[in-house]
């Protein structure tokens, strides 16, 4: 069956008497209508234009093809920091586990935004073993990364982050006793 047949028969489906029927009609358009833009999304992002680099990884998030993950990891690499901080936000949305390295190695990334991005998207993976990763971001100077990394352990949940938590209820930003007393709240509460 053909993408085109497959969008026509769920268009029908958006007349559905049961309103979850046309909402997941209207996901799994939403889904073909970026899978049929795969090209055109993959030729952006091999172009020169931040702005169309940026618009095509965001659309790649809502296409499930083998294609997608390479390409999001190459454009890990750009030498743009706002196509790097984008590619980042869309594999924190996928959590592909075959991504989870090469974002690992932008911890070292020269742009603090895009660090932060990498923290926040190591988060959403919920995996124990990210813990070593994220509490070496706690010793930071820069407050934004400090408050990511809590909010990432605690999303993880992991109740080894406990004792790199504890002190930060005591440091001079409140957004990072906000975010540690809300962490603290979550670790032992998903499994390990």
């Amino acid at each position: 069956m053909s993408i085109a047949t497959r969008q026509e028969n769920l268009r029908e489906v958006l007349q559905d008497t049961d309103p979850t029927v046309r909402a997941a009609a209207a996901e799994a358009l939403e889904k073909l209508e970026a899978l049929g833009d795969l090209k055109q999304l993959l030729q952006a992002l091999a172009g020169d234009d931040r702005g169309r680099k940026v618009q095509a990884l965001f659309s790649l998030e809502k296409v499930e093809a083998p294609e997608v993950i390479g390409a999001l990891v190459k454009a890990l690499q750009d030498e743009d920091a706002d196509v790097r901080a984008t590619a980042v936000q869309v594999i924190g949305h996928k959590r592909h586990p075959k991504t989870l390295a090469p974002l690992a190695k932008l911890l070292k990334d020269p742009h603090p935004a895009v660090r932060v991005y990498v923290i926040e998207a190591l988060g959403a993976f919920a995996d124990p073993r990210l813990v070593p990763y994220l509490t070496a971001a706690l010793r930071s100077r820069d407050i934004a990364l400090v408050t990511a990394a809590v909010k990432a352990l605690g999303a993880i949940g992991a109740a080894s982050a406990e004792s790199s938590l504890l002190p930060l209820l005591k440091h001079p930003d409140h957004r990072v006793r906000l975010a540690t007393a809300t962490a603290l709240g979550n670790l032992g509460v998903r499994s390990e």
